[in-house]
């Protein structure tokens, strides 16, 4: 499945300007055709916070390979619309344009590329440290990103709690699921909302509901074979 791959284009006057995402990454590129309009480049990890970081794209042999063998680059999303959208008091647009974001959920967003310096894949992963959203919402992410792909044909596995494991609020969510797209495509999807093992929603010394003692993750990883 081929995604779009498109540079920000001039708009036309009264409309608002666009910026990139990770769906502007397009599966089977080459790293020289991938748009620099991007920021923050660095080796990834794993999903993880950035680490070494890189000047760009043509940077990518210096991020070591994953067992798979493609290279993880990490970028975030340019934020220079974030604050012309402040300057210009759009409020609207303020939500908008902030952080790395897809359907409204802070992600970390990383591309995986091959020896050849070909786009094989790209990875999306809530992301717990961005404040401006409920994390425990994160989890919902996956109903956006299943309907984006088609709702029919996700093979899924529900896996039981494990030892000390437990739900939140009722609800416990440990699920693997995987699509085929087209040929050589495939995606894959993991999420996860529920308390580990010596989590609980009351302190057993001072019986106060604690907070944020709970974990809620998305994975996504779209990933095209040669």
């Amino acid at each position: 499945m081929a995604l779009v791959c498109a540079s920000q284009a001039a708009t036309a006057p009264g409309e608002l300007p666009r910026r990139l995402e990770v769906w502007d990454l397009r599966l089977g590129s080459q790293v020289d055709q991938l748009p620099d309009e991007f920021v923050d480049y660095a080796c990834g990890t794993n999903g993880g916070p950035p680490s070494l970081p890189l000047n760009g794209w043509q940077d990518f042999r210096r991020c070591r390979p994953e067992p798979s063998g493609l290279r993880e680059v990490y970028v975030r999303y340019d934020d220079e619309l974030e604050y012309w959208a402040k300057a210009n008091d759009l409020i609207g647009q303020m939500e908008q344009y902030s952080g790395t974001k897809t359907y409204g959920f802070p992600i970390v967003v990383s591309a995986l590329i091959d020896g050849d310096g070909v786009v094989s894949g790209i990875r999306i992963v809530s992301d717990p440290r961005d404040p401006t959203q409920n994390r425990d919402e994160a989890y919902l992410l996956r109903n956006f990103l299943t309907s984006r792909f088609g709702r029919d044909g996700w093979q899924c596995e529900d896996s039981p709690p494990a030892d000390g494991e437990s739900p939140v609020g009722g609800i416990f969510v440990k699920q693997r699921c995987r699509k085929q797209i087209d040929e050589r495509t495939s995606a894959s999807l993991a999420t996860r909302y529920l308390r580990k093992p010596g989590q609980s929603q009351y302190d057993p010394q001072s019986g106060r509901e604690t907070v944020g003692l709970f974990e809620s993750t998305v994975r996504f990883e779209l990933v095209r074979a040669k």
